[in-house]
């Protein structure tokens, strides 16, 4: 079977240029970008999807903001001062900061945000653990003091699960979805114009005052917003896409599809560039509270099934030069990337007779998969189809649930067994970003940190206190080969490949931040 042909595309010239058009025209003060999925959630602490991430970015602010380095930067803050050894710090809102409703940002909003994003985060949670308390002595300054030093405390204040909301909305329970999205970012969301599966836009917050200082890359840096309305368009056919983005109907297409990349590089007026070196690992999740991998064995046994080559080129075939295997734990090439243990999914060739019995020694009986295969991710739709067909060449009893990817996201929450709902494997991407450090790698969390998923291990967490705690690189190169070679043992997923795909655009546009999507800094020439 060639695993390339799952993404083949109709797309050739006049085909393309025949689809239906997105639209037919647009306006100076318009950015029309196409991302990669609907994002059904816009609660950036209750899920981790990256396309709610992504709306974050534009609707709300963080305390810190991180740089190209994923060094955090001061970016709500004025400033910040830091006492008694590091165990107490006070942090000074910068002034004229507002809520798209008109209200100021207060400090007190601030800690309520926080506490929020603890319920749900792995970064924050821990730092919440580390906590003495977290307070608001004026309405300008946060108060935090520590047990003991964490010396992560602006990583944690930086990433989407610690978006400022209001206090009244902060309250809500982090494990339910806030319903009245108001941040006090660049752009508020234009509730009444939300076309789910279709279209969010949003308009300028005329109330935002940018930082100072020179634009940066990542969250860092003033957030300047240029166009008056941003339009997401959600459609999933990517011939339509790609003729739409020749005719000038988009100026942005946030994940390109693989197989159209070498006929839409020659069009002179889109630019193609890779803005997140960090890249993305694929990501086979198990359920640990279901029947039959709640056995590590099993979980191993599947874990040595996968070969990565063939996991990347089913997708990124057409572009090889994007994959960068193997991966393991941490994003390729970065400080703490390792090959520990990946020869156990590096082979292309793979002994299936052996995996069968693997499987019925550990005390698989033959129960049924539920395989959750989103279908409007290109990545995660050929994952799915590659999934599903080895697990039924190594005897598994397969239930491929074909879904969308904003079902996945309200389906892989559920606990319940997979006679009322549940599931076993969901595909999906551990962004890179995520995953350079222990520090917020969620798919190795357990306990009440878990993500979806839930695995239970122990000594995971101990080794990632013990990383949290180390006093140099060395020290955590160390913990960290530990960490990999217990993830490849205790298989609470399996990393499916690296890649660091592309996103294009039209040359009418520029100032394109590295790093995540941004709707802010871009302007039309």
């Amino acid at each position: 079977m060639q695993r390339r042909d799952v993404l083949k595309s109709a797309f050739a010239g006049a085909a393309a240029l025949a689809a239906p058009h997105i639209a037919s025209g647009q306006g100076k003060n318009v950015l029309r970008f196409v991302p990669h999925a609907d994002p059904v959630s816009f609660d950036p602490v209750w899920t981790t999807a990256d396309i709610t991430r992504n709306y974050s970015l534009a609707v709300f602010d963080t305390l810190y903001g991180v740089d190209a380095q994923l060094q955090p930067q001061l970016q709500m803050l004025a400033g910040e001062k830091i006492e008694d050894g590091g165990k107490l710090w006070e942090l000074t809102l910068r002034d004229g900061l507002k809520f798209h409703d008109g209200t100021p940002v207060l400090a007190r909003d601030c800690v309520a945000s926080i506490k929020r994003g603890a319920q749900r985060d792995p970064l924050l949670n821990v730092m919440a653990q580390r906590m003495e308390d977290i307070s608001a002595p004026s309405d300008k300054v946060i108060r935090i003091k520590l047990k003991r030093p964490f010396g992560l405390l602006r990583d944690a204040l930086s990433g989407a699960p610690a978006s400022i909301m209001p206090e009244r909305v902060a309250k809500t329970d982090g494990n339910t979805q806030v319903s009245d999205v108001i941040g006090s970012g660049p752009y508020r969301i234009l509730t009444d114009e939300r076309v789910p599966g279709a279209k969010v836009v949003f308009a300028k917050f005329d109330g935002y005052v940018p930082r100072g200082g020179a634009a940066s890359t990542f969250t860092a840096g003033p957030k300047t917003a240029y166009f008056e309305r941003v339009e997401w368009i959600i459609q999933a056919d990517t011939a339509t896409i790609a003729a739409a983005i020749t005719n000038n109907e988009i100026d942005w297409w946030e994940f390109p599809a693989i197989d159209l990349l070498p006929s839409l590089k020659k069009d002179k007026n889109l630019v193609t560039k890779t803005i997140d070196p960090y890249g993305s690992i694929g990501c086979l999740r198990f359920n640990q509270l279901n029947a039959p991998f709640d056995k590590a064995a099993v979980r191993r046994a599947v874990l040595s099934a996968v070969s990565q080559d063939e996991f990347m080129q089913a997708y990124a075939g057409a572009e090889p030069s994007i994959i960068k295997n193997p991966v393991g734990l941490f994003s390729s090439g970065s400080p703490l990337a390792s090959n520990v243990g990946t020869e156990a999914v590096g082979r292309l060739a793979k002994n299936f007779d052996q995996v069968k019995k693997d499987l019925a020694a550990a005390g698989y009986n033959g129960e049924k998969i539920v395989l959750l295969g989103p279908t409007t991710i290109p990545a995660l739709h050929a994952y799915s189809q590659v999934t599903a067909d080895l697990l039924a060449r190594i005897g598994m009893n397969v239930d491929y649930q074909a879904l969308e990817w904003g079902t996945v996201v309200q389906r892989r929450a559920s606990k319940e067994p997979t006679s009322k709902g549940g599931w076993n494997i969901f595909m999906t991407n551990l962004g890179g970003s995520g995953n350079v450090s222990p520090a917020a790698a969620s798919a190795i969390r357990s306990g009440d940190a878990a993500w979806f998923g839930w695995p239970n291990m122990p000594a995971m967490e101990a080794l990632r206190d013990k990383w949290l705690d180390a006093g140099d690189l060395a020290e955590q190169k160390s913990i960290s080969l530990d960490m990999q070679k217990l993830m490849f043992q205790e298989a609470p997923y399996v990393p499916l490949g690296y890649y660091a795909g592309p996103t294009i655009y039209r040359n009418s546009i520029t100032d394109i931040r590295d790093g995540f999507p941004q709707m802010y800094g871009v302007k039309r020439v």
